[in-house]
Order: C-alpha cells, then structure tokens, then sequence
C-alpha cells in the first residue's frame, strides 16, 4: 500500500557572502551566513511498487533526468544500492534563478526524506558529503540550521539568528546563471573569512553584488529602490534581494508600492529548517 508525505523544502538567504578564494578544480571557496526563510517549495513523495524514480509538477520544462530532485533521488539510490523507486511531485514557489537555493532545498529535501522512507539511516554528515557533489548550497539545507559556512558551503558551524521579517525583490524574468557569475573576471576572490564572533552585516557584503548589477541593470534597478528604505543586500549569485524591514507592516507596505517589474515576498527567517521538523513528527522512532 503507497503512502504520501508532503514537506516544505524552504528557500534561503546569505546575510553576506565572501568569496575566499578558488580550489585545483575550479571551486570557489567562501565565507557566508546561512539561514532560511518561510518562503517554500512542496514537496510530496508517494511511495511506489516499481523502481522507477518518476518527478511530476513544476519542472521548469526541464527533463525530469536533468532535474536537480531526480539527480539527488538517483544518486542516493545508487550509493546506498537502493532497489526502491518513488513518485515525487513538485509544487514550485521559489524562483528559479534568483539566489533562493530553490533547487538546492528540493535536493537536499529529497535525499533527507529516501534516507527516511527508504531506510537508508544514513548519517546526517554522510548526507552532507554526498550532497556537496551536486551543488555548494546542498549541505546547508540538509543540515537545517542556520549556521556560518567555509570551504565550498560544506564546513558548517551552527550560530542562533533571531526570526525577523525581511522584504525578498526580484526582478521580473531575470534568471541568473550562478556558473556564468562565478566566470566573471572582475569577481573578488580573496575576500577575507568572518569568523562567527566578529560578524556584522554592516561590515560583510555579497561579493557578487556589484558583479550582478553589472551584467543585469534590473538588478540595481531593485536595489536602488530597496536602500530609500532600508539597509538591503543581494542574497547568493541570483537576481533576489533582501531588505531588512523594521517590522513586516513595513514590508507589506513597500510590497505594495514596488515599481513595475519587481515582484516581493514579505517573509520570515526561521531558526530551523520545516523539513527537519516534519521528519522528526513523521519518523519518531
């Protein structure tokens, strides 16, 4: 008998984002701080009787196979030699393109929920390293704290941020390759490492800011706007921003006078990420 169980995979915001300098292989190491927000994916996995992994819903026109979802289900599987499928389906609410890690949380979320229902029982820091395979932004959402990140996004040391409103604006179809930013020539690339006890947002930035204003006008278009109000940041190599609000009366207020072209989420941070606590009710042992 097929069961269903649908969690929230949430978006995320860096509060700042240093790039620290760049690996062998071609990957950039950073600096940044990590927490997520109530903006969220859905996702509903049913179990199934074949061994088939079949991904249905919002897929972007993208082939189910090169999904990022299907990637982390069938590289799961092959790990652990799985002989189970599953049918997921996606509900997309997070912007592609934008700096969310939309499809970063739909990974990890995938990996943390098989591990689960396929009984995996694998360890939260083998899930980690496997996840670090197919995107820096991966391990984050399967650790599901907020928490300070070096290496590659992989070194993770968990900090207590409060739950505070903040203003996302995104340009309206203006979808940012996060490959095609870390090629820019004029990105900084060796930022210093903000150690967890001496950071403050006034003295970090996001390294690709001016990078991504540069290639894409919208971009600073939005943060224009968002700075006559309050202190505001691009979050990751995406197209969103965030603005710190005095309180979410003034977020819905600004919402509401947003220039044309500017679509915002008034959101809140969160301590934890929805999916552990869903694995937690769902999975007591």
């Amino acid at each position: 008998m097929s069961q269903s169980y649908t969690c929230l995979a949430p978006a995320k915001i860096n509060w700042f984002l240093h790039i620290t300098g760049k690996r062998a292989n071609g990957y950039h190491e950073l600096s940044t701080l990590f927490q997520f927000v109530d903006l969220a994916d859905e996702l509903t996995f049913t179990t199934t009787d074949s061994t088939d992994i079949e991904l249905s819903g919002d897929l972007s026109g993208v082939a189910a196979e090169k999904n990022l979802i299907y990637k982390a289900a069938d590289l799961i599987r092959k790990h652990f030699n799985v002989n189970k499928g599953v049918a997921i389906k996606v509900t997309k609410r997070i912007p592609s393109g934008a700096g969310l890690g939309g499809g970063s949380s739909d990974a990890a979320t995938t990996m943390l929920m098989l591990n689960k229902l396929w009984q995996i029982n694998a360890s939260e820091q083998e899930l980690i390293e496997l996840g670090a395979g197919l995107g820096a932004d991966v391990p984050i959402f399967i650790y599901g704290k907020t928490a300070f990140a070096t290496g590659i996004g992989e070194f993770l040391t968990p900090t207590d941020q409060p739950e505070i409103d903040l203003l996302l604006a995104i340009p309206a179809n203006c979808h940012i390759s996060t490959p095609a930013m870390f090629a820019q020539p004029q990105l900084k690339r060796d930022s210093e490492i903000v150690a967890p006890n001496e950071y403050v947002f006034d003295k970090t930035r996001n390294d690709f800011e001016s990078v991504v204003k540069e290639v894409q006008p919208q971009v600073a278009k939005t943060l224009h706007w968002l700075v006559e109000y309050a202190p505001s940041r691009l979050t990751g190599t995406g197209a969103c921003c965030f603005s710190l609000v005095a309180n979410k009366q003034q977020a819905e207020k600004m919402a509401e006078q947003a220039p044309e072209g500017i679509k915002t989420f008034v959101v809140k941070t969160l301590k934890n990420s929805p999916v552990h606590l869903y694995l937690a009710e769902q999975f007591r042992n």
